[in-house]
């Protein structure tokens, strides 16, 4: 009996090993994601810096063409003042040449104003630069180092799922079929020691027989509590503490 409980301890050992890379394997997906957005997010931060100084600067440009629109018709309307011989119609074209110019004045001042936003803007374009830049640079290395973790894993996974076929085959069939129920349930914890006479899986105490008929190693002894498979080996302590 010592000989399939080593074999069985022998499986486990692996199928605890691949239990390991499966779950190092599942993380790397969620990291290499977590990666890219960070990349994506400071990206899109300076895209939109873009697009604030691209707008500020169609916005000036505009006040600048309207500006030239009023002036035109303030050259329009001396003009006509010029050519009129109504006082009516001369003050007029006085107040509408009057209006133009304060027009102008607050669209100047609009200018400023854009200016002044175009250079808060540039300055966060170039922030925003240096930040995707380095941010980009250290998610490529991430994804790089990723890349070749997840290669590595996957040989790894490859070479233990060879070779817990080769152990496995060494196991004989009803003893494997119940480990192998028992570690779809229990994970890698399934071949257990017997520890101060308690089940080193679910820690219940045994009756003194229990642990006897282990000691004796002559059958397959399981807990009947959690149903994992049961060893004792010299340096373990079969007496119940009190």
């Amino acid at each position: 009996m010592y000989d399939i409980i080593e074999k069985l301890l022998v499986l486990q050992d692996r199928d605890r090993k691949i239990l390991r890379v499966r779950e190092q394997l599942t993380r790397i997906g969620p990291e290499r994601d977590a990666f890219r957005a960070q990349a994506s997010e400071a990206s899109s931060v300076l895209e939109a810096a873009k697009q604030r100084s691209k707008q500020i600067e169609s916005d000036r440009k505009q006040r600048e063409l309207d500006v030239e629109g009023k002036k035109e018709k303030i050259g329009k309307y001396s003009l006509q003042q010029f050519q009129t011989k109504k006082n009516d119609e001369y003050r007029a074209l006085a107040n509408e040449i009057e209006t133009c110019r304060t027009e102008i004045t607050a669209l100047e001042d609009a200018q400023l104003n854009l200016m002044e936003q175009a250079e808060v803007v540039q300055r966060e374009i170039a922030a925003a630069t240096r930040q995707s830049d380095e941010i980009k640079k250290l998610a490529d290395g991430k994804l790089q180092d990723l890349n070749a973790l997840e290669k590595s894993l996957t040989a790894e996974l490859a070479e233990l799922e060879a070779d817990r076929e080769q152990i496995k085959g060494a196991v004989d069939p009803g003893t494997l079929n119940r480990y192998e129920r028992l570690l779809k349930l229990k994970g890698g914890n399934v071949v257990v020691g017997i520890q101060h006479g308690v089940c080193g899986g679910c820690h219940m105490r045994f009756p003194t027989q229990l642990l006897v008929t282990c000691q004796a190693a002559k059958e397959l002894v399981t807990c009947p509590n959690c149903g994992r498979i049961l060893y004792y080996s010299p340096d373990m302590d079969l007496a119940v503490v009190d």
